[in-house]
């Protein structure tokens, strides 16, 4: 059995070391995105990116932020009414969604749909030889795929946040004064004295950590798609893409508890 014991612990650690070199990789690849930043004619390069990520990004967040605080709404009633506090619905909801759902959701929502997309095209142009094309006429692959990526996750991250927030708050209203005969102006007064701009910081701090998280996680899984070791050629994008969505999902959640417990 001792014979055994270095191959055991070369098992265990190999993970943790594959792992660590990850993380590492991923953060040096955040650094130098950041840096590329200022490049020149970036502004139009992340206007398109702005569209590409937020814009079409918009009807979904609106469907979801929407049926989320119905349920919100829904569910807070049939919870607070036991206690005769069926007043405080409105305080309810509003909370949930600017200190929680509301960026945890956005991001998710965004990750399934403009981060999987980041993925497979820059994974395509990877296997394609495009991006060695890029770097073979002086063009710095980083600040013409990854930085516009970046800036633009950090602008419509929040916007988009705010927009669920405002939106889920309506459901909400909608679900406990319309189906649910709650007084209206208790609704909108509870929701105007239970939330701080505290809260609001709080939201959009989360949104701006998870726009970096999520777009660099996307693009870093896309760009080195060529060194995983599961697979190749397009089977290595589909699967690239998929490690992408799953990886920014699980960052999302750990970060969510940091923040949330640095914020409260």
């Amino acid at each position: 059995m001792a014979l055994n014991r270095p191959h055991i612990l070369a098992a265990l650690g190999a993970p943790v070391i594959d792992f660590t070199q990850s993380c590492g990789a991923l953060f040096l690849f955040t650094i130098e995105a950041f840096r590329c930043i200022f490049a020149r004619h970036m502004l139009r390069r992340v206007a398109w990116q702005v569209y590409v990520i937020g814009a079409k990004s918009f009807w979904l967040i609106l469907l979801i932020g929407l049926f989320t605080g119905m349920v919100l709404g829904l569910q807070g009633y049939y919870a607070l009414v036991k206690f005769g506090a069926d007043g405080f619905l409105g305080a309810a909801v509003a909370l949930s969604l600017i200190r929680e759902l509301g960026p945890v959701l956005t991001a998710i929502m965004i990750t399934g749909r403009a981060g999987s997309s980041i993925t497979a095209e820059i994974g395509v142009m990877r296997i394609s030889d495009q991006i060695d094309a890029l770097d073979v006429m002086d063009i710095n692959s980083m600040s013409y795929l990854v930085s516009p990526r970046l800036v633009a996750s950090l602008i419509v991250f929040p916007m988009l946040t705010a927009i669920f927030d405002i939106i889920g708050i309506i459901g909400g209203y909608l679900t406990g004064t319309v189906l649910l005969g709650l007084n209206q102006g208790v609704y909108i007064a509870r929701v105007h004295s239970s939330v701080e701009m505290l809260d609001v910081r709080g939201g959009f701090i989360k949104a701006i950590v998870f726009g970096v998280l999520v777009s660099m996680a996307c693009c870093y899984m896309g760009y080195f798609v060529h060194q995983r070791r599961d697979s190749a050629g397009p089977e290595a994008v589909s699967n690239a893409t998929t490690a992408a969505v799953v990886l920014s999902c699980v960052l999302i959640l750990m970060f969510d508890y940091v923040l949330t417990s640095f914020l409260l």
